[in-house]
């Protein structure tokens, strides 16, 4: 059995439990929490404060950009690399615990729109392997794994362009399951029914689902989907989770993919 999380967001608690479980472990991005969208609560919390970054997280559900930027602005004029520094320093301490949570366990990972790759890449415990941009053979399944958030306005360390993501898949090749952290392009799989906003997706990905037909896809990213499973061809999407809400993986049977 292989377990799939997404979204982990600093669930620490459910994090160590499915490590427990003692299967191997796919992490599908986002292992930090910059801004709970629900409560506010993150590493923008802790340096600006909650009420500030419930506002900044509304206006960026709202895909209000510049009402962010401006936020921010006037927040930090003049101290804009000082409060950088210490969102990054917040962040790095949440991957260090998020490392010891994962200690004893084993499983692969790629990063999310929020994530630092190289802080992620760094922290992880002996057992787990960054694989982004990587295929690996487990239980006799051939899985790729292309991370990344796709390209906002905000252009945030964890983003991939879509020609990076398209290239990368194309260097891949053909694979029994594709893992990334964003959907593909497919309307009810990027909406959100709580947002009710269309969140960020693939066209790559898509192309590479509709030329490449693996049999399954797994994401995340969207927390609270349209659609949590699609069928595009012969291939089955699904997102595996909102996992700091829900604190449960996707259990994946090697049968499903045979």
């Amino acid at each position: 059995m292989i377990l799939a999380i997404s979204d982990v967001h600093y669930a620490l608690d459910a994090l160590r439990r499915v490590v427990d479980m003692g299967n191997p472990v796919l992490i599908l991005g986002d292992l930090v929490n910059l801004t709970d969208y629900r409560t506010g609560e993150g590493a923008v919390a802790d340096v600006l404060g909650l009420e500030f970054a419930r506002a900044s997280a509304a206006a960026r559900a709202a895909g209000d950009y510049q009402g962010m930027r401006d936020l921010w602005s006037g927040r930090v004029e003049g101290r804009f690399d000082e409060v950088r520094a210490q969102i990054g320093e917040a962040i790095d301490a949440q991957y260090r615990e998020v490392a010891l949570a994962l200690e004893g366990g084993s499983g692969f990972v790629i990063h999310g729109n929020v994530d630092r790759p190289g802080s992620l890449r760094a922290s992880l415990p002996h057992g787990f392997e960054y694989v982004h941009g990587q295929t690996v053979e487990i239980e006799g399944i051939r899985f790729g794994f292309a991370g990344g958030g796709a390209p906002t306005p905000l252009q945030a360390e964890g983003e991939i362009s879509d020609d990076e993501m398209r290239v990368l898949l194309e260097r891949m090749g053909p694979v029994d399951v594709l893992c990334s952290h964003v959907p593909a392009a497919v309307r009810s799989l990027r909406t959100d029914v709580i947002t009710g906003r269309a969140e960020r997706s693939s066209e790559p990905i898509l192309d590479y689902l509709l030329r490449e037909k693996p049999r399954l896809h797994l994401f995340g990213d969207v927390h609270q989907p349209q659609a949590a499973i699609w069928r595009l061809g012969p291939t089955r999407c699904r997102n595996v989770g909102y996992f700091r809400a829900t604190g449960r993986p996707l259990r994946i049977d090697p049968a499903w993919v045979g």
